[in-house]
């Protein structure tokens, strides 16, 4: 019997699947094709945190982490450069934290 998966998955994950006395089918991905699956995979954990709460959606919001890291990667940069890049966004237009919602903005009127 086969199941099928055809996704990224972590760097051991093979070897966990022989140690249940399977055989998993592997390749390695090309630079474009990562980046694809690392695209899905951050969709997919993404979708995992909307759906999950409490100590799971941490265990989730970790794993996004963990792809975001690799993405940076790609573009030259290490997920601590990110951070220190959304700290700045903080520190120029705020944060998330008082749960602002901007509903619309009223245009003045032009003085001549």
């Amino acid at each position: 019997m086969e199941q099928i998966y055809n996704k990224l998955v972590r760097d051991k994950i093979p070897e966990i699947i022989k140690s249940n006395d399977e055989e998993p089918i592997t390749r390695i991905l090309t630079d474009e094709e990562y980046k694809v699956e690392l695209e899905k995979k951050l969709n997919e954990e993404y979708q995992e945190v909307l759906n999950a709460t409490g100590k799971d959606r941490i265990e989730e919001l970790a794993d996004m982490l963990e792809i975001m890291k690799y993405l940076a990667r790609l573009e030259n940069a290490t997920l601590e450069e990110v951070i220190a890049i959304a700290q700045e966004k903080g520190t120029k237009k705020g944060t998330f934290e008082n749960k602002i919602f901007l509903e619309k903005v009223l245009k003045k009127s032009v003085k001549f």
